[in-house]
C-alpha cells in the first residue's frame, strides 16, 4: 500500500513538474517593443496564446515582472495585437499578483469556456516600474518648526505593492517608510515635528516583488515636493539715550531708540516693537531689510514710559509666522530738574560727608572745652573745704 502511494505521489509531481517546465517560457508578440503585445507561451515546443477570460492586472502584473519589464500598463483583451495561431494553451487564468511567473497561477488547462483567437490576451507593461506620483496633503508648503507635514505617494491602481519609501534629496535613507496592504495602490506618510533640517525637496519610491521571492523591484522616484520650514528665534532688543539719563531712564525731552535684532532673518520680514502702558498698548514697526532695526523716539514725553517687547514677523506661503516676544525692556521718563548725573551725585555725597564731619568735630571740641573751664559740683565743695580748713589754721596760728 505504501510502495502504491509512493509511485502515485512521485508521478504526480512528475507531471507538475513536466506542466511547469513545459510552461517556462513566455514572449509577448507583434506589440510596439518587447514589453508589449499578445501573450503567449511555449508548450512542448510549440507557442500558443492564453484566453483573456479573468485576464486582469494581476496576470498582466506577473507576465510583465516575469519578463523583467515593470509593471502593466494595462491588461488587454479581444485580440488587441492580432489574433494567435496554434493551441490556446491557458483558459481563465487566476493569479494573486504575486507568483513568480503566470505557470505559477492557478489555471484551468482544459475548460468548458469557448475561447477563439478572438479572445488572445495581450498586455502593455511599463517598460521599468511605474514612476510613482508624490503630493502633499497639507494646503500649503511652507510649516512652522514642529508641525506635522503629511504626504501621498500612489502608484498604478490594481498592483500589489509591497511598501513605499519617503526620502529627501541628499540623504540616503528614507524618512518615512510605509508598508501597503495588497489593495493600496496609495499610502499616506506623515513627518512628524519637522525642524529645519527637514526643509527641502521630497520624492517617493514604491517596491513590488520580483520574479522571485527574494527579488525586490524598486520603482523610480516620484516627482518632486519641496517643503519650507520656518523657525523664528526669539529677538534681543535694547536701548541708547542721553549720558546724563540714569540707567533705565530716559531725561523727558531727550530722544532715544530701541534696537530690534534677530540671529535669523527671512526675506520680507518685519519688527514689531509693543509698548505696554498703565491704561492702553502702542505698536511701531518697520521692515526688517536688515537682521537689525532701530526705532528712533525723538523729545521723549511722559507717553512713552512702560514696557517695551520686541518680535518678529514675517509672511511665507501665504501664511504669518510670528516669533515670540522679548523679555520686557522699562523704560521711565525724567524731568530735566530731577535728573542728577552719577558725577554730581558722587559731590555731592562727598561734600555732605565733609561737612558733616566737620560739624563732629567742632561738637566734640566744644564739649570738651566746657568740661575744662566748668568744675563739677565734687571739685568746688572740695575746693572750699580745703580754703576753710586753711583759713581755720591760720586764726588759730594767731
Amino acid at each position: 500500500m505504501l510502495a502504491f502511494l509512493h509511485i502515485l505521489l512521485t508521478g504526480l509531481l512528475g507531471v507538475l513538474r513536466d506542466r511547469v517546465i513545459a510552461f517556462e517560457r513566455i514572449r509577448l508578440v507583434d506589440g510596439e517593443n518587447k514589453c508589449s503585445g499578445r501573450v503567449e507561451i511555449l508548450r512542448h515546443n510549440q507557442w500558443g496564446t492564453v484566453c483573456d477570460h479573468g485576464w486582469d492586472l494581476r496576470e498582466a502584473d506577473v507576465v510583465c515582472l516575469q519578463l523583467a519589464c515593470g509593471l502593466a500598463e494595462s491588461a488587454l483583451h479581444g485580440a488587441a495585437f492580432g489574433p494567435g495561431r496554434g493551441e490556446i494553451w491557458l483558459r481563465h487564468v487566476q493569479c494573486s499578483g504575486h507568483e513568480s511567473s503566470l505557470t505559477r497561477c492557478a489555471v484551468i488547462l482544459h475548460s468548458h469556456t469557448h475561447c477563439t483567437h478572438e479572445n488572445d490576451a495581450g498586455v502593455k507593461c511599463s517598460g521599468t516600474l511605474f514612476t510613482p506620483i508624490l503630493s502633499l496633503l497639507s494646503p500649503h508648503t511652507v510649516f512652522s518648526s514642529g508641525e506635522a507635514v503629511r504626504f501621498s505617494c500612489g502608484a498604478l491602481s490594481g498592483h500589489h505593492v509591497r511598501d513605499f519609501h519617503l526620502y529627501k534629496h541628499g540623504v540616503s535613507t528614507p524618512v518615512v517608510t510605509q508598508r501597503a496592504d495588497t489593495s493600496q495602490s496609495r499610502v499616506e506618510m506623515t513627518v512628524a515635528a519637522v525642524d529645519t533640517f527637514h526643509q527641502g525637496s521630497y520624492s517617493c519610491r514604491y517596491r513590488v516583488q520580483g520574479s522571485s521571492p527574494s527579488q525586490l523591484l524598486r520603482s523610480p522616484p516620484s516627482n518632486s515636493v519641496n517643503i519650507t520650514v520656518v523657525e523664528l528665534l526669539t529677538p534681543q532688543h535694547w536701548y541708547n539715550t542721553s549720558s546724563e539719563a540714569p540707567a533705565g531712564s530716559v531725561i523727558k525731552g531727550h530722544s532715544f531708540n530701541i534696537t530690534c535684532s534677530t540671529p535669523q532673518p527671512y526675506p520680507g520680514g518685519s519688527f514689531q516693537l509693543r509698548l505696554i502702558r498703565p491704561n492702553d498698548t502702542v505698536r511701531h514697526s518697520l521692515p526688517a531689510l536688515s537682521p537689525s532695526v532701530t526705532f528712533t523716539f525723538a523729545g521723549a514725553q511722559s507717553s512713552d514710559e512702560g514696557y517695551y517687547y520686541c518680535l518678529y514677523r514675517v509672511q511665507l506661503g501665504g501664511r504669518t509666522f510670528v516669533s515670540r516676544e522679548s523679555q520686557a525692556l522699562p523704560i521711565s521718563i525724567r524731568d530735566p530738574d530731577s535728573v542728577l548725573s552719577p558725577v554730581t551725585i558722587s559731590w555731592l555725597v562727598s561734600g555732605l560727608t565733609f561737612v558733616i564731619a566737620v560739624i563732629i568735630i567742632i561738637v566734640v571740641a566744644k564739649v570738651l572745652c566746657s568740661k575744662e573751664r566748668r568744675p563739677s559740683e565734687l571739685e568746688r565743695e572740695t575746693r572750699s573745704s580745703v580754703e576753710n580748713t586753711y583759713v581755720a589754721l591760720s586764726i588759730n596760728k594767731r
